[in-house]
């Protein structure tokens, strides 16, 4: 069978022939590596659209099925019969774990769960009402300064260190950011609980009675992180991977990829998506929010809504919507007023004509910021919490992309529209 291949026509009559290439499953890509040096053109794709930006096999999206796959593994599938740090295992090797390679993947993340305790004291140098997000992205730029026995990114064993430190700190850094936010004292880690309960305690212990963790909750926590632990070539794992290809230490990439998150287009949405609810404030005034919706020079938005790579449903909502469920139940909250609000919202959006024909469909974290919210997480957490989850994702994806002999230093081009060529003249011309 012949190679596949495009052809292009250029204004000046040429034509050049370009190889197709086939992925697993996906559309395929035009490799346009050659396209400057044989015709002296770029191609223009702002936001990079309908560009492949690199070769992958950790995750792959069907945004019109509405697929998401680690691994080739069904998120749901994960979620189901899955706990955080064997998607872990999955995504950093590429296979799920035996119950032996498990338990010894779990032991050493647990046991390097504490971080330098110099890095106790680096906190005193943010102010106490810092955003949390600000104090992570500085925090976890700095780890390069305490642990920089293993930043040789040539070397594997060194990544491999690197990789485990990542994960294993980031509970602990995102809690030390909670309890200086809060003027509480920072709680160690225990090697005795798991990793998501572990986490729980580190936030909502404090010193002056014991804290046992809720099996349920833990597992809802659980569960956000294996909702959030990668998602292909978003803004954040784009960052870390032009980051990386500079050979800047992972520790440095991890940071571009929290500051990038922070972004609310990107991992600000379950924040917005709460202030959307608040704003709103009462199950009677959603179908007068649901008109502003749609009167587009009111300029009022939906958020929680769409995807910018669903096309259909979020493979993701309905799990994170289940956990719900099961959150509220557990703690008696379905009363709460913003849950009623927010399923008396999804109830209107999912019936509405203008909603349905446009596909906008709640997508993942119209749910989590609820399920955060009663979990006791506070707003200014939650981006922090995403970055957490998504930490193990950045760390797979930058080890693929070192580890890949076709990576190159990120250099996207541009269309130039400024001025041309000009002389400068004598100050006392101008």
């Amino acid at each position: 069978m012949a190679d596949k291949k495009a052809t292009l026509s250029l204004p000046d009559g040429k034509t050049l022939d370009f190889p197709v290439m086939s992925g697993t499953i996906g559309p395929d890509v035009v490799d346009i590596r050659t396209l400057y040096g044989k015709s002296g053109m770029f191609t223009y794709d702002p936001g990079f659209l309908s560009t492949a930006s690199c070769n992958s096999t950790i995750t792959y999206i069907d945004g019109d099925a509405g697929v998401l796959l680690y691994r080739g593994y069904p998120i749901e599938q994960l979620a189901q019969h899955c706990d955080f740090l064997e998607v872990c295992y999955l995504l950093l090797n590429g296979e799920l774990p035996t119950q032996k390679q498990k338990d010894d993947f779990v032991h050493i993340v647990i046991h390097h769960s504490m971080v330098h305790e110099q890095i106790n004291r680096f906190f005193t140098g943010f102010r106490r009402d810092a955003h949390p997000m600000a104090t992570m992205v500085g925090v976890v730029g700095a780890l390069s300064a305490f642990y920089h026995d293993a930043l040789d990114i040539n070397n594997p064993e060194h990544r491999s260190i690197s990789a485990f430190r990542l994960i294993a700190k980031l509970p602990t850094i995102t809690a030390m950011a909670y309890k200086y936010n809060v003027g509480q004292p920072f709680i160690y880690p225990r090697n005795d609980l798991s990793y998501s309960a572990n986490f729980m305690r580190m936030m909502f212990a404090v010193p002056a009675e014991d804290y046992k963790p809720n099996e349920v909750l833990v597992r809802a926590l659980d569960r956000i992180f294996i909702l959030h632990a990668d998602h292909e070539q978003n803004a954040s794992t784009s960052t870390v991977r032009l980051a990386g290809s500079s050979g800047a230490n992972p520790f440095a990439c991890i940071s571009a990829g929290i500051a990038c998150l922070w972004g609310p287009a990107h991992g600000g949405a379950n924040e917005a998506c709460l202030e959307m609810l608040e704003e709103i404030g009462d199950v009677s005034k959603v179908g007068e929010f649901i008109k502003k919706v749609k009167n587009k020079d009111k300029g009022v938005r939906l958020m929680g809504f769409g995807h910018r790579v669903y096309k259909n449903h979020d493979p993701r909502a309905k799990l994170m919507r289940e956990t719900c469920h099961e959150v509220l139940n557990e703690l008696g909250l379905h009363d709460d007023r913003l849950f009623k609000l927010a399923i008396a919202l999804e109830k209107i959006a999912l019936e509405d004509e203008y909603f349905v024909s446009r596909k906008l469909y709640p997508n993942v974290d119209f749910y989590s910021g609820i399920v955060q919210r009663a979990l006791g997480i506070p707003v200014s957490m939650f981006t922090c919490v995403f970055a957490l989850a998504r930490t193990v994702g950045w760390i797979a994806q930058w080890q693929e992309m070192i580890s890949d002999p076709e990576y190159k230093i990120g250099r996207p081009r541009q269309l130039y529209k400024g001025a041309a060529r000009r002389e400068v003249k004598p100050i006392r011309e101008r």
